[in-house]
């Protein structure tokens, strides 16, 4: 009698490290470790250009002097008050949303897999929306209301997916696209509706900028991301088990539709807690972890490297921003919106010419 077929693992590539009980391992690519590394180096580069130029520039000497404590009082108005903060925002809110595109997309299979994509942004941005208009809560309803509108919209798109108690990537983009539509057809209607104060005021919020950020929105967003980024990359090892499919996945001991709701509610609270703290920048969950693929070479999910991708992306966008226009400084989800637009162009373009669309 013949044997019962076995599921195979996916072929893993890398090292491993474990403990001395060999209770814990953790598999890590040279490669990959090598780019996060550069990227890294990028955002610090960055950084430094960003707290020593503008208006005003201080000398890094200076800067650093003012970090330990030693600046003057003018120097530390620039860089402490001012500067930091945002600089900080564009580096957590960029993670965040980096790391919540290569959830999406690897739960999808899809490169078009992004929060922007599927309408979680969407969701975030519309009860943000309807807080402003409506509730006409400070900086924190607003930012709660952003959250629990991602949430929200997940929950509806993740039902309406689902299939015979399974949720499949290609029905999750129809519909997250078709909820998308319909959250912004809301949303113009809203603001038609508003008083001209009330509708200026969510216009400029729906821009996406980090101009108004203080360490007021910093610390929620800090905490906020100390608690998913762990759970996205420990939910993210469920990716590659995903990917072979799930009956394998199952045989393998995998909580299939679990993981996958777990990995959904993941990857909307990183996008959530970004649009609440800057509003919805497009496009950086979605180029970054296709930016960041081809560098590492790796197979997997690359949460990590996606999410240092996206606060390169969106400190260097937002340091371009602020100084495209000398007299005034440009928001800069307009530029992520131009620049993201014509690389979603070129990757759809790039998709029917390899026959995937």
């Amino acid at each position: 009698m013949s044997r019962p077929a076995v599921a195979e693992r996916p072929v893993v590539s890398g090292r491993v490290l474990r403990s001395s009980a060999d209770r814990l391992s953790v598999r890590w690519h040279p490669r990959t470790v090598l780019v996060c590394a550069l990227l890294l180096g990028a955002v610090v580069v960055l950084a430094a250009l960003s707290l020593t130029s503008g208006a005003y520039p201080v000398p890094l000497g200076r800067v650093v002097a003012t970090l330990s404590g030693h600046g003057t009082r003018i120097e530390e108005f620039i860089i402490v008050k001012l500067r930091l903060p945002r600089l900080t925002a564009a580096v957590l809110v960029g993670w965040a949303l980096g790391m919540s595109g290569a959830v999406f997309q690897g739960l999808t299979r899809n490169p078009l897999g992004s929060p922007d994509i599927v309408g979680f942004t969407s969701g975030a941005a519309c009860g943000a929306v309807l807080e402003i208009l409506f509730g006409r809560g400070g900086a924190g309803e607003v930012a709660l209301a952003a959250v629990g509108g991602g949430l929200v919209v997940a929950a509806v798109v993740t039902l309406l997916s689902t299939k015979q108690r399974r949720i499949t990537g290609y029905r999750l983009i129809l519909v997250g696209i078709g909820i998308a539509a319909m959250l912004q057809s809301l949303t113009t209607y809203l603001l038609t509706r508003a008083t001209l104060y009330d509708a200026q005021n969510a216009a400029v919020w729906l821009i996406g900028s980090l101009n108004a950020v203080g360490w007021g929105t910093v610390a929620p967003l800090a905490i906020a991301l100390a608690v998913l980024a762990p759970m996205a990359i420990l939910a993210g090892r469920a990716l590659g088990w995903l990917a072979v499919g799930d009956e394998a996945a199952k045989g393998l001991g995998l909580p299939v539709e679990r993981s996958r709701y777990l990995l959904i509610f993941t990857a909307t609270a990183l996008a959530a807690v970004a649009v609440a703290a800057a509003g919805p920048i497009t496009f950086v969950a979605l180029a970054a972890p296709q930016l960041c693929r081809p560098l590492t070479r790796s197979s997997g999910a690359q949460i990590v490297p996606a999410g240092a991708m996206g606060a390169a992306l969106l400190l260097g966008a937002d340091f371009a921003a602020q100084r495209i226009v000398p007299t005034s400084q440009l928001p800069v989800g307009v530029l992520t919106g131009v620049v993201g637009g014509l690389y979603l162009c070129w990757l759809l373009a790039h998709e029917w010419k390899t026959g995937r669309s």
